[in-house]
């Protein structure tokens, strides 16, 4: 096991170095107390401000940016391929400058506003670029370059409209008028997802900060084992179970492969399945993480925020979409290891599922309370205080004593919290700008109209623009960048053309996650092939085609959104037309896993899997006539290649003979 801890160190690394904008520095001696500090203080105020204080929102926005403005500069170095294990001159003077910029609004907010009736003066306008520039820096820095070019992109257009040509043309807006709107106001850089940021999405960081410190992702990748290490396959299941259960916490695919990767993918690689498909099937699981409730990587939260509806509301629909991918995947490795031949792992090396339940299985508790309070109308922020809570409670009930949240351990997870915040939140202050200047110059509604005009009005080429968009625009960003940056520029098309807007919102967010995966930039497949020793881009493409039916199931949600547990019509949602559509849509996408896996009883003929395909979209595309007829088809064909199969078997028996 120890070996398996220091892979799993070694990946995690790899993983942040292949994140956009690189890894952490590794800070030793009075630099990492510095930050160790920081962290601690930035998790303290964030429980206070979200419980135990009315501070107000803009303070309590404009306080959090602070922290993590210092906290990216003095973690993240300049370049990426620096190893400088101390702070720099430039890290000194851009948390300076970020200080002097949040602290100078923090002072004068109430003069700008309230003594001045919202009239700038010329020194408001010097601190509020000081700040929107240290925010480029820092957005560089922490998430890459492509969010800062988009908010560059976005400035140069909000300034200099009249210059661009056709649709995109428009007025102008005054560089003073600008700034104001960025900083001064909360239609910027301290709207809605910094806002989210600072509440729901730093609670349940944390919460996942604590749980991780209870010894809880142990207790999952046990408890996978002993579900699914026995079966054909086993540790390939174990993989998709290990990683759908931390993903959705996670909020990367990328840092969920180089954790839970470490562990399964040699598993999977002991048992004879191949480099390249132990890697994509661990890029395809930990990808799905995203889409997983209830957390979904802490987009659930925004997307509730975007939509004007109830946290449960998200989580809910996105439960059969979720569980139809992670089938999928269980199918599609279970075909694979058929057709290998493969067996599980043995009896001894299989965790005892009583065992580990009667030592640890208290701490899956916190994980129900979450759910539980979600579900009966508490806010996320209480949730998130309730999991806390309940993770200290459920760590002291365990026998293993190295599991109990202890002073040592509490002030770890303050840490591992404090650190995990900064990227989502620099990404969330950063697009703000961009959700800002689509909101200004009307840039979204006008694409959304002018997508549905240039083609026709016709949805399905529609949805297929979209799709594209999406899957470049979110190349490399974690969940919440990508859920924002696709939900202000592709989601409004989705809807003026007619789809629900919660189901235009999963099929521009499901598409982005998918980015992770979708070659050339697939940075969950590479981080995936390194563990696994693999090529790099044949990993890439087989993680994709493990997961296609999750390139199909959008499609689907968009065209009836009963998937999502929504009435096509707005109504209310019949609960046998919610089973129908479950049993059907799983049996469509067991046969979409037979057809690309090319196997049953043995393998298919071409006619075999084209009809076999064709009989899956219509088995997962909801309607009484797909059905019967997805049905029909996929039952010819199974009845026809099991003759076929036994009518060869017989043969060569005689043959034998």
């Amino acid at each position: 096991m120890s070996n398996v801890k220091g892979d799993a160190v070694t990946a995690n690394q790899q993983g942040l170095d292949k994140e956009a904008g690189g890894g952490m520095r590794v800070l030793h001696g009075s630099y990492a107390k510095v930050v160790a500090i920081l962290a601690i203080l930035l998790s303290i105020f964030s429980i206070y401000s979200n419980g135990l204080s009315n501070i107000q929102e803009i303070y309590r926005n404009l306080i959090f940016l602070g922290f993590i403005l210092v906290l990216t500069f003095l973690l993240y170095p300049a370049r990426s391929s620096s190893k400088s294990g101390r702070f720099t001159l430039a890290d000194y003077l851009f948390v300076a400058l970020a200080i002097l910029g949040v602290g100078y609004l923090i002072i004068n907010y109430t003069t700008i506003h309230v003594d001045r009736g919202s009239q700038p003066i010329l020194i408001d306008y010097i601190f509020g670029a000081i700040t929107i520039l240290v925010l480029f820096e820092a957005a560089r820095r922490a998430v890459g370059l492509f969010i800062p070019i988009l908010c560059g992109i976005s400035v140069i257009y909000a300034l200099f409209g009249t210059i661009f040509p056709w649709i995109f043309g428009h007025a102008g807006f005054s560089l003073e008028r600008l700034l104001y709107r960025l900083y001064m106001t909360t239609e910027g850089i301290l709207g809605l997802t910094l806002s989210t940021a600072s509440t729901f999405i730093v609670m349940f960081i944390l919460f996942g900060a604590f749980l991780s410190a209870s010894g809880a992702t142990q207790l999952f990748n046990d408890l996978a084992l002993a579900i699914a290490g026995r079966k054909r396959g086993g540790p390939a299941q174990v993989a998709v179970i290990s990683s759908a259960l931390t993903g959705s916490l996670s909020g990367s695919a990328v840092a969920n492969v180089a954790t839970t990767g470490a562990f399964t993918i040699p598993l999977m690689k002991s048992i004879g399945l191949k480099p390249k498909f132990a890697g994509a099937v661990e890029a395809a699981a930990s990808t799905g993480g995203m889409i997983m409730p209830p957390i979904m990587g802490a987009a659930a939260f925004i997307m509730a925020g975007f939509l004007g509806v109830s946290y449960t509301t998200v989580i809910l629909a996105a439960i059969i979409p979720s569980f139809l991918y992670y089938i999928a995947l269980i199918f599609a490795i279970d075909i694979e290891a058929k057709k290998q031949g493969l067996k599980g792992i043995s009896k001894e090396n299989i965790p005892n599922v009583l065992q580990v339940l009667k030592e640890r299985g208290v701490l899956i508790v916190p994980i129900i309370v979450v759910i539980g309070t979600l579900l009966i109308g508490k806010t996320a922020l209480f949730a998130g205080f309730a999991g806390i809570g309940s993770v200290i409670v459920a760590s002291w009930l365990t026998k293993d004593k190295s599991n109990r949240i202890t002073i040592k351990k509490m002030i770890e997870a303050f840490i591992d919290g404090g650190k995990g915040t900064i990227q989502v939140g620099i990404a969330c202050a950063a697009i703000g700008i961009i959700i800002c200047v689509v909101t200004m110059t009307g840039i979204g509604s006008t694409l959304a109209f002018n997508i549905v005009d240039l083609t026709g009005g016709q949805l399905w080429l529609i949805l297929i623009v979209v799709m594209l968009t999406c899957i470049v625009l979110s190349m490399g960003l974690p969940s919440t960048a990508l859920y924002i940056v696709v939900a202000v520029t592709a989601a409004p098309a989705l809807v003026e053309a007619g789809v629900q807007p919660i189901a235009a919102h999963f099929f521009v967010f499901w598409f982005g996650a998918l980015s992770n995966i979708t070659p050339p930039v697939a940075l969950a497949s590479y981080t995936a092939a390194g563990i696994a020793g693999a090529n790099a881009m044949k990993t890439s493409w087989e993680a994709l085609r493990l997961s296609l039916a999750g390139f199909i199931i959008p499609f689907m949600i968009a065209y009836n959104p009963i998937l999502l547990l929504q009435s096509p019509d707005g109504g209310s949602v019949e609960i046998l037309s919610v089973i129908l559509v479950l049993i059907t849509s799983t049996l469509g996408v067991y046969a979409l896993a037979v057809s690309m896996g090319n196997y049953l009883n043995t393998y298919l003929h071409v006619i075999e899997r084209i009809l076999l395909f064709f009989g899956a979209l219509m088995l997962i595309k909801p309607g009484i006539i797909t059905d019967v007829s997805g049905l029909a088809v996929c039952a010819l064909v199974f009845s026809i290649h099991l003759i076929r199969t036994r009518k060869e078997t017989s043969k060569g028996v005689e043959v034998n003979m």
